[in-house]
């Protein structure tokens, strides 16, 4: 298993930072909380709508790892989270418990979760650890062999 290093980590990060982006400003459009007036496109969410956002982000991420082992932001960087005691793919019990922990590890912009990818030998967050889990690169598919014509 080849562990994924900080670098495609961080561009993981920010793509499905931008997926949880769309779906907080889903639910801000549905609830009347976005900021339009200047015709730049934001949101301001506080209360019921915030937190139904941000508990749909959790379910994003939960389901997609649960399901498929990665998000879309692992998905397009060719990653996946498997477990770190044999590389087998993480039960919803994992991806809950990772998942979780995203609120540790997002303290100051995500520095919590970065500083801990950095000095861990396993390239693991600390949702990582306590969930027993670890993101490594997809294995590359082999392309299928054409038939040889006689």
């Amino acid at each position: 298993m080849s562990k994924a290093g900080i670098g495609v980590r961080a561009l993981e990060g920010l793509i499905d930072l931008l997926v949880c982006f769309a779906i907080l400003y889903a639910v801000a459009a549905i609830t009347g909380h976005t900021t339009s007036d200047d015709g730049s496109i934001g949101f301001d969410m506080w209360g019921a709508p915030a937190v139904a956002g941000y508990v749909l982000c959790l379910v994003y991420y939960v389901v997609l790892e649960g399901v498929l082992g990665a998000t879309i932001g692992k998905l397009a960087t060719n990653l996946r989270v498997v477990r770190e005691s044999d590389g087998a793919p993480i039960d919803w019990r994992a991806a809950v418990i990772r998942n979780l922990f995203r609120l540790i590890d997002g303290f100051l912009l995500y520095l919590v979760g970065f500083l801990t990818i950095c000095f861990s030998s396993k390239r693991q967050r600390f949702g990582d650890m306590v969930a027993g889990t670890v993101v490594v690169r997809r294995a590359a598919q082999a392309a299928p062999v054409a038939p040889k014509h006689a």
